[in-house]
């Protein structure tokens, strides 16, 4: 049952639709779904490379094959349990990191002004100043 039954109808000029479909074609996300996420104080971020997913996939199986490998040594009583539940803590962690940093959305930046965070002006960790997080070509910035 779809309780989504209020339709908002928005105008935009052409620069900004173009923006708007830029940004919403890079998440990979529908434009419904990216308007969301920004209601609700969330930035999508930029899908993922293809690998991304083959990569996480190949991290899960490792992690599935040492949980089996763990099973066995414990069955057997050849494993020091304490050290392998904080490593096996430790790449779960990894994992939920990895995806957090690449995949989920983040809060919005409630710094500046509102015209600043639509246009992704950031301000600069050391000197305050306002500038362009995505710069001319459109790349995040490292900072």
């Amino acid at each position: 049952m779809n309780n989504r039954n209020i339709e908002i109808k928005v105008r935009l000029n052409r620069k900004e639709a173009e923006a708007l479909n830029k940004r919403v074609k890079k998440s990979r996300l529908s434009r419904e779904a990216y308007l969301r996420h920004l209601i609700n104080g969330l930035v999508p971020q930029d899908a993922p490379p293809p690998d991304y997913f083959d990569f996480m996939r190949e991290l899960h199986g490792i992690g599935n094959n040492l949980n089996q490998i763990a099973q066995k040594a414990h069955v057997l009583g050849v494993i020091d349990e304490r050290r392998y539940d904080e490593e096996m803590r430790k790449f779960d962690q990894l994992v939920r990191d990895i995806t957090q940093a690449v995949i989920l959305p983040r809060a919005m930046d409630t710094k500046g002004s509102p015209r600043s965070l639509l246009r992704g002006e950031k301000e600069h960790p050391r000197s305050g100043e306002l500038f362009d997080a995505c710069g001319k070509s459109g790349k995040r910035s490292a900072v």
